[in-house]
């Protein structure tokens, strides 16, 4: 089983920018700049799925680092009392 630490990590960071990004007007200032200004108005579109696919990929994240942590405390345990001793 591998280590989910990777897919926990890109999982936040990206939560949080998206989330930046819905909630304040740092894409469209940043829009505005660049002069895609008449985007904002489908920004909606893209944006909320985009958080709601990061926070369910947040939360799956969790589970498999909680089984992975299980597991690991249950095959550290197991080497610890093998009955060869």
């Amino acid at each position: 089983m591998k280590n989910p630490k990777a897919l926990l990590r890109v999982s936040m960071i990206g939560t949080v920018l998206v989330a930046l990004c819905c909630f304040t007007p740092i894409l469209v200032i940043l829009l505005s700049t660049v002069g895609l200004a008449a985007l904002t108005g489908y920004l909606d579109y893209v944006l909320l799925p985009a958080l709601a696919l990061f926070i369910g990929l947040t939360a799956y994240a969790v589970w498999r680092k909680k089984q992975y942590d299980a597991y690991c405390e249950k095959a550290s345990t197991d080497s610890r009392s093998s009955p060869n001793e």
